[in-house]
């Protein structure tokens, strides 16, 4: 069966104190990041970390895309300038000063390499 060209997602995840891996481009595709939204559901301000990890054979290199940044009670932030291209193999990973309130929506497309 061939593969398909291109396939759109949307990935969804609430951020916890523990940096999560929330997508990974699959195996010969590459993933375009087309929106990252994170919206806070609680009055009182969060902070939230977005990170790129791609694997290397020396270790994994990690590039941070915001670190720490605040999201004000009941308001919504992008944390994309722009699109964003992962590689095959490369990660998405959030994290945030709270475990319940940040919540993330992906808006994905994995185009064949």
């Amino acid at each position: 069966m061939a593969l398909k060209l291109n396939v759109y997602k949307t990935v969804t995840a609430i951020a916890s104190l523990t940096p999560t891996e929330i997508y990974t481009a699959p195996v010969g595709y590459s993933g375009i990041i087309l929106l990252a939204q994170i919206a806070n559901i609680s009055s009182t301000s969060y902070d939230v970390s977005f990170y790129h990890k791609r694997p290397e054979i020396s270790g994994d290199v990690t590039t941070e895309i915001v670190k720490s940044f605040p999201v004000s009670g009941n308001d919504t932030i992008s944390l994309l300038g722009g699109k964003l291209v992962l590689e095959s193999g490369d990660s998405l990973i959030l994290s945030a000063n709270n475990d319940s309130n940040l919540k993330l929506i992906l808006s994905i497309l994995e185009t064949l390499d």
